[in-house]
């Protein structure tokens, strides 16, 4: 599971080792790991996100999207990667969204890319090529993706998306 934008610059806070005890108490969940504290939950059994997100919201007053990938689709995710080449893995993100993107989001981004940036849908994933500008010049701002998605979706780098498929293997 993929939480959106929670333990960033101090808002949204869900500390992950209370989140595990919840999901195994409430939710029936064992083994419950967490990958950094930016709300990557690796659960042995599936999920409803709408269940965790409900439960996130009633314990930490945060409401959130929460994205579920298993393990195969985390892999087939990155065997189709379109930018093989980005000059870094820190800067090539995966939003993972939740569900299909609206008709037309491509054609709707493209005009806000920067110089260096490239995004393409790939499924139910927007890659996102920061380029040498990076995270902090883009124009592709979350209100924006929200807009021309149509659909919530959470982002993690290359180098994240490709721990969390070792993890859940």
């Amino acid at each position: 599971m993929l939480l959106r934008a929670v333990n960033v610059g101090g808002r949204n806070k869900v500390p992950m080792a209370e989140l595990r005890a919840l999901l195994a108490d409430r939710l029936g969940q064992q083994n419950v790991k967490t990958y950094i504290a930016s709300g990557n939950v690796i659960c042995d059994l599936p999920v409803d996100p709408q269940a965790v997100r409900r439960l996130i919201a009633k314990e930490f007053e945060v409401d959130t999207p929460v994205v579920q990938r298993s393990h195969e689709e985390l892999v087939a995710a990155l065997a189709e990667n379109p930018f093989p080449d980005a000059a870094s893995e820190k800067m090539l993100h995966v939003m993972f969204l939740d569900g299909s993107a609206a008709a037309g989001a491509v054609e709707a981004l493209t005009p806000r890319l920067q110089p260096s940036e490239r995004i393409a849908l790939v499924g139910d994933e927007l890659w996102i090529d920061y380029g040498s500008g990076g995270v902090q010049s883009t124009k592709l701002t979350g209100a924006v993706l929200d807009r021309a998605l149509g659909v919530a979706g959470t982002a993690r780098n290359l180098r994240t998306v490709r721990t969390l498929a070792e993890l859940t293997a």
